[in-house]
């Protein structure tokens, strides 16, 4: 408690001196307006947005009338007449620039084309990085530890967990058969656990 009588003292206010600006204050860029958004931004109303279902199957049919073009363009090659170079065979091996004669019109629009007969033998299109028909890979499949998701060098013969470290194998240690059967059913891997 303040003794009796005692005031606090008022700190100088002087108001006839202007207040001065700081470094920090002259270089602040707070005062500045920042719009978000461009002032000449307009909005397309002519674009539609898409989801990804529709996107995917516009790329899917796009896909699949260019393998028809080019289809219709084997057959209407191999239908020319059967012109084949010296060194090409008969069979399918050739090349389509080897059976092109240099008079022939050009090939028709894929409205123009005839019907594919059954009895023609296709040459299937060769699968892409990013097709579905890819092979899958022949590299050997990365093993991760089913506690930490790390790269898993090690395997526990008791449990069959992988781990990454030592540590981890400290954790695997302690846990219990039905935990580890837990662990091994989430990699998908359903053995008997001793």
């Amino acid at each position: 408690m303040p003794p009796k009588g005692a005031t606090r003292k008022k700190a100088f206010n002087d108001s006839s001196t202007s207040h001065t600006p700081t470094l920090a204050e002259t270089l602040s860029l707070l005062h500045i307006p920042r719009p978000f958004k461009n002032p000449s931004y307009t909005k397309n109303i002519n674009r539609r947005t898409k989801n990804l279902k529709t996107v995917l199957g516009q790329e899917r049919e796009r896909e699949r009338l260019e393998r028809e073009r080019r289809r219709g363009e084997r057959e209407w090659v191999a239908g020319i007449g059967g012109v084949v170079s010296a060194g090409a065979s008969v069979r399918g091996d050739a090349m389509d620039v080897d059976a092109v004669d240099a008079n022939a019109p050009p090939p028709p629009s894929p409205s123009q084309q005839p019907a594919v007969k059954p009895h023609t033998v296709l040459e299937e299109d060769v699968p892409t990085y990013t097709s579905i028909e890819a092979p899958p890979s022949l590299l050997p499949q990365r093993h991760y530890c089913d506690i930490t998701g790390l790269e898993a060098p090690y395997t526990d013969p008791r449990t069959g967990l992988r781990y990454h470290d030592k540590s981890v194998y400290e954790i695997i240690k302690g846990l219990s058969p039905s935990v580890a059967k837990d662990y091994l059913s989430a990699r998908g891997v359903n053995p008997i656990v001793r």
